[in-house]
């Protein structure tokens, strides 16, 4: 199939490339009328390769785009989110735009279904998380013919603009941080790496790093599902079980991080004389826990600030430039759980 045109895509441009008239393409596409699976499976297809979103503003407006922007992010259980969703909303206060928001639980198939569905009612920008879509998503976001910025990370190839860190240097700062004060025996524990693309990239920074100083992972453990206290403690229990000579225990976030911290002291383990600790995200909530956990800022309300102040800016004025990367430079803290042995 061609390159889907850089105007706004119609259905004829569906037809065309399904081979079916416009008015099949309509009634596909409204999910009205009597239409073989055969023919509704290549339209279907052919719109899904295209990236075409139909429009459900009313005829009279279909040449304008709501006040809103579309903002679609993995979870809302996640403490990383609000705090990301506060900066936009700082950000577009004083403009006329509005945020709306789609959570996609880190499942392609409903980003995809998730942005259908805001992009058919035409908003004025699209704030999305991660770098990583589904052909199907990108094609989208490609034609959806408003600023788009994706967010949380650099580490990669976006479709319009993007704000955030690169995960994969936060990885290495963290192990080169780890190396510096004496660590040998090291363990990982975090999210299955095919759903969290940003805590795979920190593991790559940080395992390579470790590799370059001849220190091997010495035991590593994934999980499913939210990040939680009990999911620490229970994982904790289990590796050092496993691996009880391990002298540090890096998490992929710091909630899993405060329930293994809260393990070890319950079963009388020094830290960080011991073991040594270290999570991910900084989140302030955690600022109460008997050791001040390490761990490293996702810069995340400054990324909400920055992703919509480049939306109101495109929006106030059209001239104002595409394609813009911008990098934040997040911050190590040290804590009470990494120390020089």
């Amino acid at each position: 199939m061609t390159k889907p045109p850089k105007r706004p895509l119609t259905l004829r441009d569906v037809s065309e490339a399904s081979g079916v008239s416009e008015m099949t393409v309509s009634r596909v596409l409204r999910n009205k009328g009597d239409v073989s699976e055969a023919t509704r499976q290549r339209v279907q297809d052919a719109a899904k390769q295209l990236g075409y979103v139909p429009n459900k503003i009313a005829g009279a407006l279909a040449s304008q785009r709501v006040n809103l922007v579309a903002v679609i992010i993995p979870s809302l259980g996640n403490m990383v989110f609000p705090e990301v969703l506060s900066g936009i909303s700082e950000s577009l206060e004083g403009t006329d735009l509005q945020p709306v928001v789609g959570v996609t639980d880190y499942l392609p198939e409903k980003e995809e279904k998730v942005l259908f569905e805001m992009l058919s009612w035409r908003p004025s920008g699209v704030i999305i998380a991660g770098l990583e879509h589904s052909d199907a998503s990108r094609a989208m976001l490609a034609q959806a013919g408003c600023p788009v910025v994706e967010i949380m990370d650099v580490d990669g190839d976006p479709v319009d603009s993007c704000v955030g860190i690169s995960h994969r240097r936060a990885g290495r700062k963290m192990a080169e941080a780890i190396i510096e004060a004496g660590y040998k025996r090291i363990g990982f524990m975090g999210t299955k790496m095919p759903l969290d693309h940003r805590a795979r990239k920190r593991f790559e920074g940080f395992t390579r790093t470790l590799a370059k100083a001849g220190i091997e992972i010495a035991d590593q453990e994934f999980y499913l599902g939210g990040s939680a206290l009990a999911k620490g403690r229970e994982m904790t229990a289990a590796m050092m079980a496993r691996t009880p000579n391990l002298d540090f225990l890096y998490y992929s976030n710091d909630m899993i991080g405060a329930g293994g911290l809260l393990w070890l002291l319950e079963q009388g383990i020094d830290v960080p004389g011991q073991i040594g600790l270290a999570g991910f995200n900084g989140v302030e909530l955690l600022d109460g826990l008997p050791r001040q956990l390490a761990t490293m800022d996702a810069c995340r309300r400054e990324v909400g600030q920055k992703a919509a102040q480049i939306i109101a800016a495109r929006n106030r004025d059209p001239s104002y430039p595409p394609h813009e990367i911008v990098e934040l430079s997040p911050t190590l803290a040290l804590g009470q759980t990494l120390v020089r042995r």
